[in-house]
């Protein structure tokens, strides 16, 4: 099942619970703007299909809060950038030439992408740079997202992964998109979490480049 084909509601719903793993149900219904009761009749319904699990947390007072995330099986809703076509080839490259040759591969690839991306972020500064990857890869289905800029530097998080099901077999793809992202920004790049991992996001922290190579916070 593709996002792309979902209803409007259900589309919206799901895209909430995606960037927002753990919600309650109060603030569901503030964000779509409609009551409890109804809130808690489209999710109900997520339910029985298997898109949505509710659990129980323990609130200051009174009764347990009751909050919503996605299943595993909803994961397969949203975009992905590989079919099952892909594995399928790494994994006959793997076979006959080995998994080197896969890495290389990947490595291409990000050289393709770099060259299709580096003139938007061309003239920019580093905040400007950041913004425009980030709304890259939101078109590319990451549904990315960036906080506010702190000393110990930017976070840039992605809610999807596209390539989750590459990354699953070949861990290499991570790296390959960390060094990816160094490449265009012209900065430095750390990960901290992976959705790989069983993380809810992808989240990267981007610092800008000192004069001896120092990584520094970005400022706007």
């Amino acid at each position: 099942m593709e996002g792309h084909g979902l209803p409007p509601a259900k589309k919206t719903l799901l895209s909430l619970l995606k960037r927002n793993p753990g919600v309650s149900l109060k603030e569901i219904a503030a964000k779509l703007g409609m009551s409890r009761a109804g809130a808690l009749k489209h999710l109900t319904r997520l339910e029985g299909e298997g898109l949505v699990e509710r659990e129980y947390r323990a609130g200051k007072m009174g009764r347990p809060r009751v909050c919503f995330r996605l299943t595993p099986t909803a994961q397969r809703i949203f975009p992905v950038a590989y079919t099952q076509a892909a594995l399928s080839a790494m994994s006959f490259i793997e076979k006959h030439q080995g998994r080197r040759a896969v890495v290389q591969m990947l490595v291409e690839r990000a050289a393709e992408l770099r060259e299709r991306h580096a003139p938007r972020l061309a003239g920019k500064d580093l905040p400007g740079r950041v913004r425009e990857l980030s709304q890259i890869r939101d078109e590319e289905g990451y549904m990315s997202e960036l906080k506010r800029p702190r000393v110990s530097g930017t976070e840039l998080l992605e809610h999807n992964c596209p390539i989750l099901a590459i990354a699953e077999k070949y861990g290499e793809a991570c790296d390959v998109e960390r060094r990816l992202f160094r490449d265009l920004l012209g900065a430095k790049v750390a990960v901290s979490h992976r959705v790989v991992a069983g993380d809810p996001v992808c989240r990267f922290l981007i610092r800008k480049m000192g004069p001896a190579g120092a990584a520094e916070g970005i400022s706007q």
